[in-house]
C-alpha cells in the first residue's frame, strides 16, 4: 500500500532527488527532472507535496523568513508542511522542495520529512562560525592557487608549497596543490612547478635530498687526541699532492732509500669503533662532494685536527713497503707516526717530476703501473672534468692526464695492496675491495672503444674475503688512504691500528655488519654526486644560451647516436644520420635544456 496522500501528480523524494509521480500500480512510476523514468516501491519514496505538480522545472520558491521560523520552533517539532507555511507563508510543491533543502542544509533544522526540529541556538552559532571559516579558507585557497600560477608568491604561501616540495624530493606521492592545478604528481613535474612559481630558484640542486643524502656535516663533539708512542718520521720529506683548493688532505708520500712510505691521516686514533663519531660516519658512508659545497662524513674539526700538512707536525698511520723485482709489494709494516708534510698541487708536482725528490718515486710507480697493466688492469681513457660553483660562478675544468696524478694514484694503490696483504697475512677482518672480471678483456684504443669497454664492467664491492680487483690489476686490495672521507677506509684503519698497537681488532661478524650498513649508503652518495654534477652542467648550458662545442660519436644506436662532449665530460644522444661513424667529431649547438628532466637537446651546428 502506498504512503497516504501519494497519487499521480504528487511531488515525492527518491533518495535526495525530487520526482513527479506519473502513475500508480503494483509499483509507482516516477519521473526525474532530467526526463528519465523509474519504477519504485512505495517504501522507496517520501511524500513532499500531494500536488498536482505540472513540472519539476517550476520548483523555485520565493524568499522566505527562515530565521523567524527557526526561532518560533525552538524546542518544538513540526511537519515539513508546517515549516513550509512558517517560512514561506504557503505550502506548495515549490516551498515543500525548498523546505527539504533547508533540512538538507542542516544549519537551522534537523530531523526528517515528518518531524523537523529547530536546532539549538548554540549549535547554529557554532555551525555559522565553522561555515564562515570554511568559506574564508576556500577564498584564501583560490587566491593562493591564482598567485602560484602567476608566480607572485607571498610569505604565507611557502608553508602550503612544502607538500609540493616533498613530492619533488620523492618523499611523498600526493599533493593537494598539484591535484588542484591538474599537474602530474611526480618529482619531475613538481620540480618544474616549483621553478615556475618561484619557490625554488632556477639553480636549486634537489638531487642530494631526493636521493636521501645528508646535506650537512655532523655537528658532534670531537674529543682531544690521546698522547701515545709514535714513530718519528719527521726527518722524511713528505708530500701531500692534491688538486688545487683541496681542503681535506689525508695522504702523503715519502721515499726512504728503496722504501716507500704512504702516510695517512690517523683518523682511527680519534674515531673509535662504536663511538658517536664512528656511527655518524658509518651513517653517511663518505664525504659528499657537490659542485656547490662539500658535506663531510665527520665533523670538520676532525679534518682541522688531523689533515696532513695543516699543522707544522701531523699524526699519521704510515704504511711502509718495498717493491721487488717483479714490482710486487713486499716487506710491509704499519705504524702510528709523526710526520712533517708539504702540500703541493698536481700541477706543481708535474713540473718537478724530474727533480731528485720525485725522480725515483716516479720510476717506481711507473714500474708498478706497468705490472698492473700486464695483469690486464683496465685503462679507460674517457674525458673527466671538475665542476665547481665558486662565488655563484660555474667553473667546468677538464682534468688533464697528468703523470703526477698517476704517480700519486699508483702510490695509493700500493698502500691499499699493502694493507690488504698485511690483513690477510695476520688474519685481520677488513673490507677488501674486489671486482669481477668482465665478459671479455679489451685494450681500447679510441674513445668509442673505451666507452664500450666500460659498459662491460661490473661495480666493485666490499667483501670480508680477499679477492681479485680486476679493474686495478691487483690480487689483493683494500681502500685505505682516505679515512677522512670514506668510511670503508676508516674501518680498515681501525682494524689495522688495533692490531699494530697490541689491541684486539673487531670480530669478522662485527665488521660484516659495518660493511653492510655503509654499503647501503654508498650508492646514495655516488648517485647524488653524479646527478648533481649533471645538474650544474645543464645549468651552465642553459645560462650560456646558444652554446656550441665539439662532440665525439661514441656509440651508434638504431635511431640515435651517443656522443661525448669532452670539454664538459657530458654524454648525450642526438638524432643519427646515415653517414655517422664511431669517433667522428661533430659540432653541436644547444637547442633546449630541461632542468627537472635532466635532459639537454642538441642540434648540429
Amino acid at each position: 500500500m502506498s504512503e497516504a496522500g501519494i497519487k499521480a501528480g504528487s511531488l515525492v523524494l527518491y533518495k535526495i532527488r525530487p520526482a513527479l509521480v506519473e502513475s500508480m500500480a503494483d509499483k509507482i512510476e516516477i519521473r526525474f527532472q532530467d526526463g528519465k523514468n523509474k519504477r519504485v516501491r512505495d517504501k522507496d519514496i517520501q511524500l513532499l507535496h500531494p500536488g498536482p505538480v505540472r513540472s519539476l522545472d517550476a520548483l523555485d520558491a520565493a524568499e522566505g523568513n527562515v530565521e523567524e521560523a527557526w526561532e518560533l520552533l525552538q524546542g518544538e517539532q513540526a511537519s515539513l508542511a508546517e515549516v513550509a507555511e512558517l517560512v514561506y507563508g504557503e505550502y506548495t510543491p515549490a516551498t515543500a522542495w525548498s523546505t527539504w533543502g533547508l533540512l538538507q542544509d542542516g544549519l537551522y533544522f534537523e530531523g526528517s520529512v515528518r518531524k523537523l526540529r529547530a536546532r539549538k541556538v548554540e549549535d547554529v552559532e557554532e555551525e555559522r562560525a565553522g561555515r564562515a571559516r570554511k568559506k574564508e579558507e576556500q577564498q584564501q585557497w583560490q587566491a593562493f592557487l591564482q598567485r602560484v600560477q602567476q608566480g607572485r608568491l607571498e610569505e604565507q604561501d611557502h608553508s602550503r608549497l612544502g607538500e609540493v616540495e616533498r613530492v619533488a624530493l620523492g618523499k611523498t606521492a600526493k599533493s593537494r596543490v598539484l591535484g588542484a592545478l591538474n599537474i602530474a604528481e611526480t618529482p619531475e613535474s613538481a620540480h618544474g612547478f616549483l621553478l615556475r612559481c618561484g619557490y625554488w630558484p632556477e639553480r636549486f640542486n634537489p638531487w642530494p635530498l631526493r636521493q636521501g643524502a645528508a646535506v650537512d656535516s655532523p655537528d658532534l663533539a670531537v674529543p682531544p687526541l690521546a698522547h701515545e708512542p709514535r714513530r718519528d718520521l719527521t726527518h722524511l720529506q713528505s708530500w701531500a699532492i692534491d688538486d688545487e683548493g683541496n681542503t681535506d688532505p689525508d695522504d702523503a708520500i715519502s721515499l726512504e732509500g728503496d722504501r716507500i712510505w704512504v702516510h695517512v691521516a690517523d683518523v682511527a686514533a680519534l674515531v673509535r669503533p662504536g663511538s658517536h663519531l664512528d656511527l655518524a660516519a658509518r651513517a653517511r658512508s663518505a664525504n659528499l662532494y657537490l659542485p656547490e659545497k662539500m658535506v663531510q662524513m665527520l665533523p670538520p674539526q676532525v679534518t682541522d685536527q688531523l689533515g696532513l700538512g695543516l699543522q707544522e707536525e701531523s699524526v699519521a698511520l704510515s704504511f711502509g713497503f718495498r717493491l721487488n723485482a717483479a714490482a710486487e709489494v713486499t716487506d710491509m709494516e704499519i705504524t702510528p707516526s709523526r710526520v712533517r708534510v708539504t702540500r703541493i698541487s698536481y700541477d706543481e708536482a708535474e713540473q718537478r717530476l724530474g727533480d731528485v725528490e720525485f725522480q725515483a718515486l716516479h720510476a717506481m710507480t711507473k714500474s708498478y703501473r706497468a705490472a698492473r697493466l700486464a695483469r690486464n688492469a683496465a685503462s679507460i681513457d674517457l674525458p673527466e672534468v671538475s665542476v665547481r660553483v665558486v662565488d655563484e660562478r660555474i667553473a667546468i675544468k677538464p682534468l688533464p692526464r697528468l703523470e703526477s696524478r698517476q704517480m700519486v694514484t699508483d702510490a695509493m694503490l700500493m698502500a691499499g695492496e699493502a694493507a690488504a696483504r698485511f690483513a690477510r697475512q695476520h688474519e685481520i677482518a677488513i673490507p677488501y675491495a674486489i671486482q669481477p672480471e668482465p665478459s671479455e678483456i679489451r685494450r681500447p684504443q679510441s674513445m668509442s672503444e673505451a666507452y664500450a669497454y666500460r659498459r662491460l664492467f661490473k661495480p666493485s664491492n666490499a667483501a670480508l674475503s680477499p679477492g681479485r680487483h680486476f679493474g686495478l690489476g691487483l690480487d689483493y686490495y683494500a681502500r685505505a688512504t682516505s679515512p677522512l672521507r670514506r668510511y670503508m677506509d676508516l674501518l680498515v684503519h681501525q682494524q689495522l691500528r688495533a692490531f699494530v698497537t697490541g689491541n684486539a681488532p673487531l670480530a669478522r661478524e662485527e665488521i660484516g655488519e659495518s660493511i653492510a650498513q655503509a654499503s647501503a649508503v654508498s650508492g646514495v652518495i655516488r648517485r647524488a654526486e653524479r646527478l648533481s654534477n649533471l645538474h650544474w652542467k645543464l645549468i651552465y648550458l642553459k645560462e650560456h644560451g646558444g652554446w656550441r662545442g665539439d662532440a665525439v660519436v661514441i656509440a651508434l644506436e638504431e635511431r640515435k647516436a651517443v656522443v661525448m662532449i669532452p670539454e664538459l665530460a657530458l654524454e648525450s644522444r642526438i638524432r643519427r644520420s646515415e653517414d655517422m661513424q664511431l669517433d667522428q667529431r661533430i659540432r653541436l649547438q644547444v637547442q633546449e635544456v630541461d632542468i627537472p628532466a635532466q635532459s639537454v637537446y642538441f642540434r648540429k651546428g
